[in-house]
């Protein structure tokens, strides 16, 4: 097919009924990519012999090396079909832009399936016809749930049924239906808890009206006691609250959310095999031949319907008499195709038969060129006569363009939800929210974009810097090539020092560095530094008005709120530099862009960090908030580089990394480490790669992997006795080194509830403190204005973000009732909630502190502005407390003068803990006792006094909730792997031994029926993970491939500390107790890692020979 010229492609963005937004989202390795390949065909960008083999779209060397994409790319396409606008008028040739978005599939770039759904207004979702529904085929489909995408359905793959599995055209039909069922399972799942939680939501507002109506005839029914009969009052307010509740529970259908065949929302292809068909395209072939209308013939093509060879009446499996008939699927359809596959490539035989291919080329009315006839390549053969017959192009986008919404339809349905939810939505300026419902697109309207992630391009690919006119090089070209190649003589001869042969040596590399490519540099002394410099485009949709390049846009980071616009830090105005087509591995130059298309845009760098929203006015804007990341990065890992002198080189390039990449983050540590945070150990592979060779450009080397772990207390049948005697287990009375301040305190372990209850709801913990802090500084009026509109922000921020975030008092009520069900604790936690003074690490972790001190030491976290401080406290206790504060420059020191001090303590304590320094878990601290013991000094003031004891009091506190900890039996919680691993029965003994060596549980093991695949389903500790997947697919000869996700951390039951003790133990294990044990070696690991003290590691080794070693 000939080549799409650019120009046609900008020219059709402007009739956005004709456009279509559209990402292929599907499991690794279920055939994105060469689908896509097939696609790219028709525009003659590629061969169609080479669809599915070039891999068009994996423009990275590394995606092309392992065979998978690693990063979402865009492509727009040409597609031109005959249409008619009635079904008697005659058919009219259309033209359609489809961009198209191919997204990875593997669970570490997960975060970039985020970035291109948003873009998007429907989604092409690919099922491996044998593997069937994976792990992240639930994800992506979910992701389209989520964003309210409209999906197609590609069982792709259909091939391997015939080829692989040897299975008959009934069997096939059995097993695709059974797949089909599995799809729409999902689907049906997330309708369910969808429609559960609206029930809820329905019924908890039904019941709030109906006890403000009670409550309403309550009082009027106090104040007409002495006048009016109670029976009619009884009587009216009975009629009341029934009429508020009449309204019942409005139930939706969800018919048309669902696949199916006849609907021709499914499409059965082999990308590899380059065919593809849906029911309609079959009901149309059928209809002359069968006398049968085509809308009828969609829908009994798939289903319990069958054909009577005789009379061709359709029957329904009730009236087949016992007769053995194929369903209608098989005979006319799968039939068919096995016939192909068994004509020209043999099937079982082995061998095809020539004369069957004649006859079913003359029967369907097929030119195949003789030189494909007379091929010895059996595949030839094949794919020419499926690309002819049932060409996949052609099905896929004529199904794209009929069935996935334009963009002024979609943007009608998905917005009104996306700008409710937004962080500020209600404030949203009316003419913004039209223009983007609407999708107006002239030049007066408001400008909205949205960028879903930034995108490196090298400076050598932009557009204007690449030379037209295919080899030949213009005068100027010609001499800018002499002139680098001239300074880079000079370079290598002034870096000589005197040896020929490295001097010569070095002019010959120069020389063969100086390409054509390389032509466009500055300066002679700036050569080096402007080759192949990285810049950022952002990728974007834009939903309203036309954005050209010079205009000026606001940039909005996804804390931004339009209740709030002016708050620090404020927004601020760029000029877009360039506009760009993306056209997958090249980008094309665009003077303005129409609403309703995805596009590049240049301009923003240093003012996106990942993702952003474009807008044109301030007041009143819309935040389109950031993507919900489908993986949180998880794997730390520590860089530095070779030479010292790059170190600003290497920082440079993170945080460029850090933008360009959506899931990738950078952080300095206090140890003054440069630590980068990645996906899993396939991202962090690439990201080192792409560090080293575009963006830092020089040599990094990466430490171990920072693995994160979480410390606990649990309560054990064989724990030691308490170190105290006379305290109460995990009871620590901490004096400071003045003997000025004592601090009496209780460490607990928390109940597992309540833990999972307040790891479930850190947002809404952390919306408190935010509140927490601006009513303080409204109190104290020492907050600036721009410290109260961030803290806003913030709050609004995740307010909207989250959904069901629990309020003040729901909060309270809900860790009351899960503090109650603690079996034999109850006297415990009676009454805590009301005393929680805070939650640590961070202010919001799962550990609390508990103020349980008679006059109420710290200030409580969980209450209303308006109750008092300590609900135990008398009101004249309540007024000295409050003189006390209002007197800052009084003489004697109170506990509540350390309150802060020991919160902090708490902070600091909980951040890290005992064992090796990672944050704690499921621990509460009461505050039992603070005693002031300070004496009575004339010569310095409370306040001097109050400086000195900080640093005490804070080593102090912290020093004993370490103490208290360790009086229970330590335990250290591990990161984990959920691992689903897909094996054959011959593998599947070698995929165990793996597992069990990494110390790996197997959770489910199920057997896919019709196929011999097992699906395994596993806990993998995550610091175990590193060179898993290599592992299993050496072992396997790449038979199993796992698929590794986060799924939160899981207690290891071994105390690091323990050592034999009784006459069975020390027989097991020896004096020493030197047998290795999991537990102490993840903690001596982390330990030397951040230079702590490792018991019995010895320092030196073999001291006597240390002279003989290498200097």
């Amino acid at each position: 097919m000939p080549v799409v010229n650019p120009e046609k492609l900008i020219g059709l963005q402007r009739n956005a009924d004709e456009v279509r937004n559209i990402c292929i989202l599907a499991h690794v390795d279920h055939g994105k990519t060469s689908l896509t390949d097939a696609l790219i065909a028709t525009n003659g960008i590629i061969s169609p012999k080479l669809a599915g083999k070039i891999r068009y779209l994996d423009s990275r060397p590394d995606e092309q090396l392992r065979g998978i994409t690693m990063e979402s790319s865009a492509i727009s396409l040409y597609f031109s079909m005959l249409r008619r606008s009635a079904p008697e008028a005659s058919p009219i040739q259309k033209e359609y832009l489809i961009n198209l978005i191919d997204s990875p599939g593997h669970i570490d770039f997960s975060s970039e399936v985020s970035t291109a759904s948003r873009l998007c207004d429907g989604a092409l979702v690919l099922v491996d016809a044998v593997e069937g529904v994976c792990s992240q085929t639930v994800t992506v489909l979910r992701q389209t749930w989520t964003e309210h995408l409209k999906p197609l359905l590609v069982i792709n793959k259909v091939d391997r049924l015939v080829t692989e599995l040897k299975m008959s055209p009934g069997e096939a039909y059995t097993h695709l239906s059974k797949l089909l069922e599995q799809v729409n399972a999902v689907i049906g799942s997330f309708f369910q808890g969808e429609r559960m939680e609206e029930n809820l939501q329905w019924r908890e507002r039904v019941e709030e009206r109906v006890a403000a109506a009670a409550a309403k005839e309550a009082e009027r029914a106090e104040r007409k006691a002495a006048r009016t009969a109670t029976g009619s009052v009884t009587e009216e307010s009975e009629s009341m609250i029934t009429g508020n509740t009449d309204g019942e529970f409005e139930e939706k259908d969800d018919e048309d959310l669902y696949f199916a065949p006849e609907k021709n929302n499914v499409i059965f292809s082999s990308a590899v095999d380059g065919w593809a068909f849906t029911v309609r395209q079959f009901a149309s072939l059928y209809e002359k031949k069968l006398g049968i209308k085509r809308s009828i013939l969609e829908k009994v093509l798939w289903g319990d319907f069958y054909l009577e060879p005789k009379t061709k009446r359709l029957l329904g499996s009730k009236h087949l008499r016992g007769r053995a008939l194929k369903p209608m699927f098989v005979q006319l359809v799968l039939d068919n195709i096995w016939a192909v596959y068994e004509a020209t490539t043999g099937g079982n035989k082995g061998k095809g038969d020539p004369a069957m291919v004649e006859k079913i080329t003359k029967s369907l009315s097929l030119a195949i060129p003789p030189h494909v006839l007379r091929s010895r390549d059996p595949r030839a053969i094949m794919t020419t006569v499926f690309s002819a017959w049932l060409p996949l192009s052609t099905a896929i986008l004529v199904s794209v363009i009929e069935h996935l919404p334009a963009p002024p339809a979609s943007q009608a349905s998905r917005l009104p939800a996306l700008i409710e939810s937004s962080p500020g939505g209600s404030l949203v300026d009316p003419r913004v929210r039209d223009a983007m419902v609407n999708m107006k697109s002239s030049k007066d309207d408001p400008i909205v974009a949205y960028v879903s992630k930034m995108v490196a391009v090298p400076e050598n690919e932009l557009p204007h810097n690449k030379r037209k006119g295919g080899g030949t090089m213009t005068g100027e070209e010609a001499r800018d090539m002499a002139r680098k190649k001239r300074a880079q003589f000079e370079k290598a001869q002034a870096a000589t020092n005197g040896d020929t042969q490295d001097s010569l040596d070095g002019i010959t590399v120069a020389l063969g560095e100086a390409t054509i490519e390389s032509v466009n540099g500055g300066p002679d002394t700036e050569i080096d530094q402007e080759e192949d410099t990285e810049h950022l485009i952002g990728f974007a949709r834009l939903y309203s008005g036309t954005i050209s390049v010079g205009d000026s846009v606001y940039v909005f980071s996804p804390k931004f709120s339009p209740a709030h616009p002016h708050a620090v830090p404020e927004p601020q105005k760029v000029t877009v530099t360039g506009l760009y087509l993306l056209m997958g591995r090249s980008l094309e130059a665009l003077t303005s862009v129409p609403a309703g298309v995805v596009f590049g845009i240049a301009g923003l760098e240093g003012h996106v960090l990942k993702s952003g929203t474009l807008c044109s006015q301030l007041e009143g804007s819309v935040n389109l908030a950031g993507v919900n990341m489908g993986s949180q990065p998880i794997v730390h890992v520590a860089l530095e580089p070779v030479n010292p002198a790059d170190l600003e080189k290497m920082i440079r390039g993170m945080k460029l990394l850090e933008q360009s990449d959506p899931c990738a983050q950078y952080e300095v540590l206090e140890s003054g480490e440069h630590v980068i945070l990645t996906a899993g150990e396939l991202h962090l592979e690439r990201c080192l790669k792409d560090l080293r060779e575009r963006f830092a450009k020089c040599e990094i080397q990466a430490g171990e992997p920072i693995v994160p772990y979480r410390e606990t207390i649990v309560s054990t049948a064989e724990i030691t006795p308490p170190k105290n005697k006379d305290l109460a287990r995990g009871t620590v009375i901490g004096i400071t080194t003045s003997k000025q301040i004592t601090v009496r305190l209780r460490v607990r372990p928390l109940p597992n509830a309540v833990t999972e209850f307040l790891e479930k709801n850190v947002a809404a913990i952390r919306r408190l403190y935010s509140e927490r802090k601006a009513e303080e500084g409204n109190k104290q009026g020492s907050v600036a204005d721009g410290e109260h509109g961030e803290e806003r922000v913030e709050a609004d921020e995740i307010l909207a973000a989250e959904t069901g975030l629990l309020s003040l008092l729901d909060f309270r009520e809900k860790l009351r009732a899960v503090l109650a069900e603690a079996k034999g604790q109850e006297n415990i936690w009676a009454g805590a909630v009301e005393k929680i003074a805070a939650f640590g690490p961070r202010r919001t972790g799962p550990n609390l502190l508990i103020d349980v001190t008679e006059t109420g030491t710290c200030q409580k976290f969980l209450q209303e502005a308006h109750e008092p401080d300590d609900l135990d406290r008398t009101e004249s206790q309540t007024e000295s407390v409050m003189e006390q504060d209002l007197k800052p420059s009084s003489d004697t020191l109170t506990p509540r003068d350390f309150s802060d001090k020991i919160s902090y303590a708490f902070q600091l304590a909980t951040a890290q803990g005992p064992i090796c320094h990672e944050p704690m878990q499921g621990v509460a601290v009461f505050l039992e006792e603070v005693i002031v013991t300070a004496p009575s000094d004339e010569e310095s003031s409370a306040r001097e006094k109050l400086g000195r004891l900080t640093g005490e009091t804070i080593k102090t506190v912290r020093d004993s909730i370490r103490q208290g900890f360790l009086d229970w039996s330590p335990r250290l919680m591990l990161a984990m792997y959920s691992c689903e691993i897909q094996a054959s029965t011959e593998v599947l003994g070698r995929v165990y031994t793996v597992l069990s060596r990494r110390h790996g549980h197997i959770l489910t093991e199920s057997l896919k029926e019709g196929t011999p695949f097992f699906t395994i389903l596993s806990l993998l500790p995550v610091a175990e993970s590193f060179g898993f997947s290599d592992e299993i697919r050496k072992r396997t000869s790449g038979a199993a491939q796992p698929q590794l996700v986060f799924s939160g951390f899981e207690l290891l039951d071994e105390d690091p500390f323990w050592v034999p003790r009784s006459e069975e133990e020390l027989e097991d294990f020896g004096t020493l107790g030197d047998r290795e044990m999991v537990s102490k070696k993840y903690m001596d690991g982390v330990r030397k890692r951040k230079g702590l003290l490792v018991q019995g590691r010895r320092v030196v080794a073999d001291a006597e020979k240390q002279k003989t070693l290498k200097r």
